[in-house]
């Protein structure tokens, strides 16, 4: 292999990576994939070393290593884009790609989410399910899908201006917890603490926390760590924004 072809090669390997990492993949699937995307393009051996907010890829052919590092920018959890990086890793190991085409496959992933207009709604009733699962009357439940999804409104709205990922839990939790409190503030529910308490469930950041988790479990200590005190800090937040409106409401 040619040194050429070992650094296109070791570009694409380590762009696949910094991929997985920026759209929620655990670490140890982002080594697996790497190493076996590698091998499959000709590399003889991959080595990663993952932190909170880069990567380090070593490359080895014929005693030859390229190393390079990338900055890893989190771009929100789409399993899309991981789903697809596996199906591109998967045709390589069958020689169905060739660097070209993992290339050019590469070039065209985009991150597709479902439209506003299907996921408020669905966030609404999930966490009125929840709020029937957790013993709230009719009236609960409908107060709890009003406050939910105007909540997933709100934050959708400050998620599509880019503002800080805190600020914008803190803002929703606010808003959630200010709609719920109507149940407090007028006899239309006898259980208006389930109302509020189910309506905030949408901020719970569950995927980061299992990630972390999983992380931790499996050895890497640091992104694990990591991942968890960003999720803390998100559950913080969201403490913080209930706080307020249920201070601002008179409910302590």
């Amino acid at each position: 292999m040619y040194a050429e072809s070992q650094n296109d090669i070791t570009r694409l390997v380590v762009q696949c990576a910094q991929l997985l990492l920026a759209y929620g993949a655990e670490s140890e699937l982002v080594e697996e994939i790497s190493q076996r995307l590698g091998k499959a393009l000709g590399l003889a051996s991959v080595e990663l070393s993952i932190s909170s907010n880069s990567l380090v890829l070593t490359s080895l052919v014929h005693g030859r290593c390229i190393t390079t590092t990338r900055r890893i920018r989190a771009h929100g959890i789409n399993m899309m884009v991981v789903c697809e990086l596996q199906r591109i890793c998967l045709l390589a190991e069958k020689g169905l790609y060739t660097a070209n085409e993992v290339r050019r496959r590469l070039s065209k992933i985009e991150p597709r989410s479902y439209p506003a207009k299907a996921v408020v709604p669905m966030i609404g009733l999930s966490c009125a399910s929840f709020c029937h699962l957790f013993g709230g009357d009719l009236m609960a439940c409908v107060l709890t899908f009003f406050a939910s999804a105007i909540g997933m409104s709100v934050r959708l709205f400050f998620a599509k201006r880019h503002y800080n990922l805190l600020v914008n839990f803190a803002i929703t939790a606010f808003c959630i917890n200010v709609i719920a409190q109507l149940g407090y503030l007028f006899p239309i529910t006898d259980t208006p603490q389930i109302a509020m308490a189910a309506s905030v469930l949408l901020l719970v950041p569950g995927f980061p926390l299992i990630n972390a988790i999983s992380d931790m479990v499996k050895g890497h200590m640091n992104v694990g760590i990591s991942r968890w005190g960003n999720a803390t800090l998100l559950t913080l937040a969201s403490v913080i924004g209930i706080t307020i409106a249920m201070q601002l409401g008179g409910i302590f």
